[in-house]
């Protein structure tokens, strides 16, 4: 299982915000192990605080694991995940081909798992992820709603079709790859000189370039649009919660499957409501004379108005507790607390005062009576 500190932040570990993008974790993570690596920095503790960036990175730079994260923690991760389930090796080598160092030796010797003996196999072509933020009501959030977001990405060109080449061009075969769609780059490690095999740059790996490029797209097979996206936000959803679109993210250029788009839940504050977990909170004041005779007040829901009967003699700060009238949710059925305070008169008119007078020499001959 992995060697996990029960109590690691990852986001603490790459000084990285709970919502960092993707694009912010691969730079942290990118600074941090070139400032650990092993075979550039002797101090001690290198080797140790290397492990540390790669494993928070490792789980981050994964949308799926990152999401368990935050929801589980690393003692989470830690009951779901082995070592060599963790490291998706590609990831790596993209960063540390960079450098000049190869990742498979360097996990080889680091983590001592034969990561260097296994053959990387290239991650099928796919579109870019993308992530978004909506903002919804309490109500929508609370009873589930249809929400609409126009979300800019990267589509296949309507005149390619995502080929990059002009109609009526031809493609000819890529001269930096010689058609393989992969070149080689030699790299020197610890353990002596190393080859790694990675995708040509020159035509994203398909073997062969457009002889004369679309106009519209630059070659790229892609163009910018901005769609219109429905959105099903579930009932009982909570602020921060995210959503997972499969396939509305970006296009791949090589025919591959298009990215998934992720969608953050923003609730907007309520005029009177505050949603704690499950349940609603909703303050409200009332007076003495109310609070001393007790009395019916309304009060706001999700749904109507309600009729709460405050008892006689209540205490500021009392909470009377309204079932059944809070989030619905698969985990339950929260309340709505109603959270009464006393409210004290700031100015008085001579007639209030004089009566409260009164009151108050009646309550002082009440307890000397009581006292004898």
């Amino acid at each position: 299982m992995l060697n996990l500190a029960s109590k690691q932040d990852y986001y603490v570990t790459l000084g990285i915000s709970r919502d960092a993008s993707q694009e912010e974790i691969k730079n942290a993570y990118r600074k941090l192990a070139l400032k650990y690596h092993p075979d550039r920095n002797k101090s001690p503790d290198a080797e140790e605080k290397f492990k540390e960036v790669s494993e928070a990175y490792a789980i981050l730079s994964d949308l799926e694991k990152r999401q368990q994260y935050d929801a589980l923690g690393s003692e989470g991760i830690k009951k779901q995940y082995k070592q060599e389930d963790i490291y998706n090796r590609q990831n790596f080598q993209d960063i540390f081909s960079e450098f000049g160092f190869d990742a498979n030796d360097l996990f080889n010797r680091i983590f001592g798992r034969g990561f260097a003996s296994q053959q990387v196999q290239p991650e099928p072509h796919r579109g870019s992820d993308l992530e978004t933020q909506i903002e919804v009501t309490l109500e929508q959030a609370a009873f589930g709603a249809d929400v609409g977001v126009t979300v800019p990405h990267m589509k296949k060109c309507s005149r390619c079709g995502g080929s990059g080449t002009e109609p009526g061009s031809q493609f000819v075969i890529c001269p930096k790859c010689q058609g393989s769609g992969k070149i080689a780059h030699r790299i020197e490690a610890a353990s002596g000189l190393s080859q790694m095999i990675v995708s040509c740059d020159r035509c994203n790996g398909r073997g062969k370039i457009a002889q004369k490029i679309c106009n519209r797209c630059g070659g790229k097979g892609l163009e910018e649009r901005r769609t219109r996206i429905n959105i099903k936000v579930p009932v009982g959803i909570d602020n921060g919660d995210r959503l997972a679109l499969r396939g509305q993210g970006e296009d791949d250029p090589n025919n591959g499957q298009p990215g998934d788009l992720y969608v953050t839940i923003r609730i907007k504050p309520h005029p009177y409501l505050i949603r704690k977990g499950l349940d609603l909170v909703y303050e409200t004041s009332i007076n003495f004379a109310q609070a001393s005779l007790g009395a019916e007040i309304e009060v706001p829901s999700l749904t109507n108005k309600k009729i709460v009967r405050v008892p006689p003699g209540i205490q500021s700060g009392t909470i009377l507790r309204l079932r059944g009238e809070g989030i619905k949710s698969s985990s339950g059925q929260g309340d709505e607390l109603v959270h009464v305070m006393v409210r004290t008169p700031e100015q008085l008119t001579y007639k209030e005062r004089k009566l409260i007078e009164d009151l108050a020499k009646e309550f002082e001959a009440n307890k000397l009576n009581r006292a004898r």
